[in-house]
């Protein structure tokens, strides 16, 4: 279904009730809001783990603002504000009181700059493989561990400005297969999903917002209790961004969970860990 949040459409998806039975009575369950990866990906790659969470919670997915099912809008709107403030809307839109947010990667650099704008909305944050800050060096070290110079080459020239499409062969060939530790079909999620290549251009191009970000200062702004999940061996968002993170937050509201063994994407290398530690959390 498409939800309009004052003049934007965003597509929403939804797995489980909000309230179940429970002998006589009825259950409210805490609601899950996931903020997909990217940019220019949607929210189907989720549908791989949003079932099981549906198992404690009511799980609410989006497209945002210029991906997927949702409308494109204006790329001057493709910001981390404005995705930030949709988060929000949306929420008002649909009748959603103290969510639970849940970003990844990209999404979860959206669900940072939302956290910090709007501190007293959300019930609990969650930030599984993400980053404060973009930080080109500490990317490339990590590729070059991984795959040899070759993959750090690929991936610096990449990342320095996504606008050449003469980059992504390289990159794809010899830094997507680094992603994850456990082996995947790339292409299945990937042909589920809707890309918008004009979203990642526009956020990472050469001097964009992709480069300039850094919620180091503000992320003590955070109200909410906070889990940080993080892989040790996540090339792409490495595990020093996730401490990074937890340094950053209050002290006393953050949960620090690091995977051994995992890349980007626990929910993919380790997705019984993933899931247990999501239920802990919410649940506790």
């Amino acid at each position: 279904m498409k939800i309009d949040i004052g003049g934007t459409r965003l597509f929403v998806d939804v797995d489980g009730f909000a309230l179940r039975p429970d002998g006589t009575q009825m259950t409210e369950l805490p609601v899950i809001v996931l903020v997909h990866g990217g940019p220019g990906f949607d929210h189907t790659i989720q549908k791989a783990f949003a079932s099981q969470l549906a198992d404690f919670a009511q799980v609410v997915c989006f497209d945002q603002r210029g991906h997927g099912r949702s409308d494109r809008g204006e790329a001057k709107d493709w910001t981390l504000a404005q995705w930030a403030d949709d988060i929000r809307s949306l929420c008002d839109a649909l009748g959603i009181d103290r969510p639970i947010v849940m970003g990844s990667s990209f999404g979860g650099i959206v669900a940072q700059e939302y956290a910090v704008r709007h501190a007293d909305h959300p019930a609990k944050l969650i930030l599984h493989c993400t980053t404060p800050k973009f930080a080109l060096d500490r990317i490339v070290a990590k590729f070059t561990e991984l795959g040899g110079a070759r993959a750090g080459e690929a991936a610096r020239a990449l990342w320095r400005d996504p606008g050449d499409p003469a980059l992504l062969g390289p990159y794809s060939e010899t830094c997507m297969p680094l992603y994850n530790t456990r082996r995947r079909d790339p292409a299945l999620t990937r042909d589920w999903g809707i890309a918008t290549p004009e979203v990642l251009t526009h956020f990472y191009s050469f001097g964009g917002e992709g480069h300039r970000f850094d919620f180091t200062p503000r992320l003590h702004r955070v109200a909410c209790p906070t889990l940080v999940m993080g892989g040790e061996e996540d090339p792409i968002c490495p595990i020093a961004d996730s401490e990074d993170i937890v340094a950053a937050l209050p002290s006393a509201l953050v949960h620090f969970r690091r995977f051994a063994r995992c890349g980007h994407g626990i929910s993919w290398d380790d997705p019984d860990a993933f899931v247990a530690a999501i239920r802990d959390f919410v649940l506790e």
